[in-house]
């Protein structure tokens, strides 16, 4: 399929070709309508490339020119009734278990000089694929010119059986000519097609390794060189606004405002925005928390998260907002983290690292996994470069200034935490990341829940890079422009189309291999095998490796679980390739996506149980001697 030109030119140079199979099975195994199917497929091929049909026939693994049972005449006699003549042979050298040439030509040579007296020809048996056949193409000149040295003439299998070039070969004319031409188009689209998919797949997984090893060096050096920050106590906020946009989160809400009550650091407001949840989520901080003035209650109309949080942003008096889902459940020490980076007047947002709390199954196991090796090291290495593209809307804190610089959380897109991370960007803040700022998450317990939300991710990161477009065509601010969207453009999409092609070209690479291992023994194939092996080998030590690093970085490196990385290559990357997949599809068409809704359990495995909140003090206090550094910072907002 993948070589017209060289069929070509051996039927140009006087030589003819016959018809050996298409899989190169054992087809005296076969069913007849197997064995014509495989003769078939190899005719219209040969017929679509030269022009010319083929008369003459040897079945695969027909090592005597004399058969000895009826069964071993069976795929002959189905060849001879498709009007095929059988071609045998007396020479076997088994050049195919042969490393080098020299015994390749002595093998060749003893057996025709050992050969019957009394027979005028001598067919030999050589081969020139099935493995590594560099030692035949090596010694076939050598034995043309030892057996023309003693006496021997070369010529065509036709000639033997009397028959002419035009006989063995016919010329296609007429109906099946036109045919023949049509079937070429079709083969050499298919020939195109294959060269495209095996250039993708070298380019996707090299890329791919690169980047792996790029980011987890990028890791490490931000690992090393981005002390968290250690300011005097008079420039860190003393206050703080917890906006928590909950839609039908009765199971969790309450358990996230205590450990956001119970947190170490500056003092707290929470204000909890009942997205119109239609459960007992406004009923449940009411009970809880309607006696703590710390704890503010906003019930609205369902607007959607966004929509939520600028009506919290409306009533938050803190210069520092941090946000946080329903089902998050931060450290006692998460907030006093965040807010130390703003004594920086240039960070206008920072983004802690989210865990799985909940991992109770597979599905949430493998989440935990990416958590960390995936997108907590990417994090890390796009901190270096400044190009955070996400500051997670599950745990992240940001300057009131910069939201209100760019007018607050967008409900344009399905990825409002993104969306925001790039807009500050542009407006000319920076992003820091502290991944000691943990919160513990609630991800989705199964796989018909987790497509859901990656879907809705997937098709708000297009909906953020397409509407954030100028940036990447302005190149500013350079870390973005540059770095972030151009790499989540390349590995977040364009991977995640092509992925699938990549695991099915795996797929049928080794089921070829198989097929030819089945059909030729194990010395033909064994080189080939090992290649497979070897390359899935070493991109699954890379992959393992990084992910050791990224579980070391995480302050997890005692936990690292090499074995559920491996097996997350089985079904659950694959998963996430067809969301990219959907998500594009959904985006060009114009099918609109919903936010959706995940149930909650209200299950944290991962975590130690929350601590008593503090009870609240309330001191009161002349407005002039209340947090100066956040007033002032109000007032120039205003």
């Amino acid at each position: 399929l993948s070589q017209p030109s060289l069929l070509r030119r051996i039927v140009a140079e006087g030589s003819e070709l016959g018809n050996h199979s298409t899989t190169h099975a054992d087809l005296d195994r076969l069913p007849e309508a197997v064995i014509r199917l495989e003769l078939n497929a190899t005719q219209r091929l040969v017929e679509s490339y030269t022009g010319r049909t083929m008369q003459l026939f040897r079945a695969p693994y027909l090592g005597d020119a004399d058969p000895d049972t009826s069964d071993e005449l069976r795929a002959a006699r189905v060849a001879a009734d498709m009007g095929y003549l059988s071609v045998g042979l007396n020479v076997d050298p088994l050049d195919w278990t042969a490393t080098d040439a020299r015994s390749i030509v002595e093998r060749t040579v003893a057996q025709v000089e050992s050969g019957d007296a009394s027979r005028s020809t001598q067919i030999v048996l050589l081969h020139d694929s099935g493995g590594d056949r560099s030692a035949t193409i090596e010694a076939l000149p050598q034995i043309i010119s030892a057996l023309r040295a003693r006496g021997y003439e070369f010529v065509t299998v036709s000639r033997l059986a009397g028959l002419s070039p035009d006989v063995a070969m016919p010329p296609l004319a007429g109906p099946r000519h036109a045919a023949a031409m049509a079937s070429r188009t079709l083969f050499s689209s298919l020939s195109g097609v294959w060269k495209l998919g095996g250039l993708l797949f070298v380019a996707a997984i090299t890329l791919g390794i690169i980047r792996s090893l790029i980011f987890t060096v990028l890791a490490l050096v931000a690992a090393r060189r981005a002390a968290a920050p250690n300011p005097p106590p008079h420039l860190t906020p003393a206050f703080v606004s917890v906006l928590i946009p909950a839609y039908n989160e009765e199971r969790v809400i309450e358990a996230s405002v205590r450990r956001i009550l119970a947190s170490q650091g500056p003092r707290v407001e929470v204000i909890v925005i009942d997205d119109g949840s239609k459960d007992e989520t406004s009923a449940v901080v009411s009970r809880a928390f309607g006696m703590d003035p710390r704890v503010t209650l906003l019930t609205v109309r369902n607007g959607g998260k966004a929509s939520a949080l600028n009506h919290g942003l409306k009533i938050a008096k803190g210069a520092i907002v941090i946000a946080l889902d329903a089902d998050t459940q931060f450290e006692p020490d998460t907030i006093a983290k965040l807010t130390r980076w703003f004594a920086d007047p240039a960070i206008g947002a920072v983004a802690g690292n989210a865990r799985i709390g909940n991992v109770v199954n597979l599905v949430t196991r493998w989440q935990s996994i990416e958590y960390v090796t995936a997108q907590g090291l990417e994090r890390r290495a796009l901190s270096a470069l400044g190009a955070v593209m996400v500051v997670p809307g599950a745990v992240g804190a940001w300057r009131r200034t910069a939201l209100d610089a760019v007018g607050g959380y967008p409900a344009d897109t399905l990825a409002e935490d993104q969306d925001l991370t790039i807009a500050i960007q542009r407006a000319g803040w920076k992003v820091a990341c502290d991944s000691d700022a943990v919160a513990w998450t609630e991800a989705p317990d199964s796989f018909r829940a987790l497509f859901k939300q990656r879907y809705r991710w997937a098709f708000g990161t297009l909906q953020c890079l397409w509407k954030h477009r100028s940036a990447l065509l302005a190149g500013k601010p350079r870390g973005v422009a540059l770095v972030g969207m151009p790499q989540t453009w390349l590995f977040q999409i364009g991977f995640g189309l092509i992925a699938p092609c990549i695991d099915l070209a795996l797929i049928g690479s080794l089921a070829a291999a198989g097929l030819h291992l089945i059909n030729n023994g194990l010395a033909v194939m064994q080189a080939d095998l090992l290649k497979i092996a070897a390359f899935w080998l070493a991109f699954t030590a890379i992959d393992v490796g990084c992910g050791w690093v990224a579980y070391h970085l995480d302050g997890q490196g005692d936990r690292f679980p090499a074995l559920g990385l491996i097996a997350q290559r089985f079904g659950y990357r694959q998963l996430l390739y067809a969301v990219v997949v959907r998500s594009t599809f959904s985006a060009i068409t114009g099918h609109g996506v919903g936010w959706g809704r995940q149930e909650r359990s209200g299950v944290m495995t991962a975590m130690a149980p929350a601590a008593e909140p503090a009870p609240a003090v309330h001191v009161l206090e002349p407005v002039a001697a209340m947090e100066p550094a956040v007033l002032l910072e109000q007032d120039l907002a205003a």
